[in-house]
């Protein structure tokens, strides 16, 4: 007699996976298979197309309950092959168990690691404002990889208590005499319209690069007032683009888009253009993160399809993809460090993730009714997370004691778009339907703000914080202080 290895119980439709050889109910196996994707036992990949039908004696009827035999039978004794099976599946079951207790001590590890580098203590597990789980993902990243990730976490780690912003640096005092500098008009389509996304050339301050709702990838410079490339290839909307510049490689354009793909492209020095070098095509769901990690060798992606995926620039090969989270992803941002992935849900939880093992170190909850997080900004010195707690007002999480620091109401009638910290972290900026704002971090005083912008998508500091980029309609608009 077959047991299905979903209900315990004899199945009525019995399959045998042809990959682990387990017996399941059909009904059983094909909704976890819809749900999951893989082997509920082993947690291999698992397709319909993998199972096999058992053909049972049509002469043999399913066995009677207890309750309908005549009279009372003691249970027969287990095969050998029953209990050979029995201690194979309790021995595996304990192997599971035993990697699942390490990852999440990595996790736990890894966030108080990034506590304890910046002076202070983990902070309690029993807070009103953070929800510890027993819960990871069942993969980790190859060795070689996590030996990067470790390097550099050590490395920046180390320097953060020493670090202060470059000379010249903007001031708050700086920022508030900020004044309109320059309006970059028609860049895009105009149907449809609109930006969602801009990134900033730190080799050459003058270019940047913008995703559009036309999906067109454009890199402008702003000091010739010229397109320098038109990049297609998205059939949708591209939510985020990035740059990755590295001594000794060449520039990396990158963009992630509502179509489910993320596209790569490469400086060429020959021709000077921008090439094709990879089309990723993991998720399954509209792409809502893409973060270059402080190694410079990864890129990180999130989607609506409730995961997240690393790549690496070698060779642009996935060398991660998260398990199914219970909700869909919906932003995404690594912390300075590289050892932590903060991600925003639907529910308005933003989750905690160790980047090495995928494992869920911590969940930030922040009070009221639930909303979508779209934003996330790690201060660079990395003390505090930047989010929004409702639509309309922005939260600094202590990462040393995992509460928030202070909430800042924008009025009732403001939706936050984007969030960001400036470089020196002594300032961070909002932008909305109703302009960009500018905020002052420990006396949250409002330095400054912008309405004209009206409905600001993206938000950057640039040229040592002295100008604030943002998107809005067709337009880049710029900052600054007066010359």
């Amino acid at each position: 007699m077959f047991f299905c290895g979903i209900s315990g119980e004899p199945p009525q439709d019995p399959v045998v996976s042809a990959k682990s050889g387990h017996v399941y109910d059909r009904r059983l196996i094909l909704k976890y298979i819809n749900d999951n994707g893989t082997d509920p036992l082993t947690g291999e990949k698992l397709e319909e197309s993998d199972l096999l039908a058992i053909k049972a004696n049509p002469k043999a009827a399913p066995p009677r309950p207890p309750t309908a035999t005549s009279y009372p039978r003691p249970p027969p004794y287990p095969s050998k092959r029953e209990l050979s099976y029995a201690l194979y599946a309790q021995d595996a079951a304990s192997r599971v168990v035993a990697r699942l207790i390490r990852e999440r001590d990595a996790a736990r590890e890894a966030l108080a690691n990034v506590q304890a580098s910046m002076g202070i203590s983990p902070a309690p597990t029993n807070g009103p404002d953070v929800e510890m789980t027993e819960e990871t993902p069942p993969a980790a990243l190859p060795k070689h990889v996590v030996d990067q990730i470790e390097e550099t976490q050590h490395s920046l780690s180390a320097t953060r208590k020493k670090r202060k912003a470059p000379a010249g640096y903007a001031t708050a005092v700086e920022v508030k005499t900020f004044v309109a500098k320059q309006t970059i008009p028609s860049l895009h389509s105009a149907s449809p319209t609109g930006m969602n996304s801009i990134a900033i050339s730190r080799a050459n301050p003058s270019q940047f690069l913008t995703g559009g709702n036309d999906k067109i990838v454009q890199l402008y410079d702003r000091s010739t007032d010229k397109v320098l490339a038109s990049l297609k290839g998205h059939t949708k909307k591209v939510n985020h683009v990035a740059f990755r510049e590295r001594d000794g490689d060449p520039t990396l354009l990158f963009s992630a888009g509502a179509d489910k793909i993320a596209k790569i492209w490469s400086h060429d020095s020959t021709s000077g253009e921008y090439l094709p070098k990879a089309t990723i095509k993991t998720h399954k769901g509209d792409l809502t993160g893409l973060v270059i990690h402080p190694t410079s060798t990864l890129v990180a992606y999130s989607s609506l399809d409730k995961t997240y995926s690393l790549h690496d620039l070698s060779d642009f090969s996935q060398v991660y993809h998260s398990a199914p989270a219970d909700e869909p992803i919906t932003s995404l941002a690594i912390h300075p460090d590289g050892a932590l992935l903060a991600l925003g849900t639907p529910s308005s939880k933003i989750q905690i993730t160790d980047v090495r093992t995928g494992a869920l170190a911590a969940t930030i909850s922040p009070e009221g009714a639930p909303f979508s997080v779209h934003t996330l900004s790690f201060s660079e010195n990395g003390y505090h997370l930047l989010s929004p707690d409702s639509p309309s007002s922005v939260a600094i999480w202590d990462l040393r004691k995992m509460t928030a620091a202070h909430s800042i109401s924008l009025g009732d009638t403001f939706k936050v778009n984007k969030v960001v910290y400036d470089y020196s972290a002594n300032f961070f900026g909002v932008a909305g339907n109703e302009g960009v704002r500018v905020f002052a971090h420990k006396s949250w005083e409002e330095l400054v703000r912008f309405e004209e912008a009206g409905d600001a998508t993206d938000l950057v500091f640039s040229n040592h914080g002295k100008e604030l980029w943002a998107t809005s309609g067709r337009e880049v608009r710029i900052w600054g202080v007066p010359e």
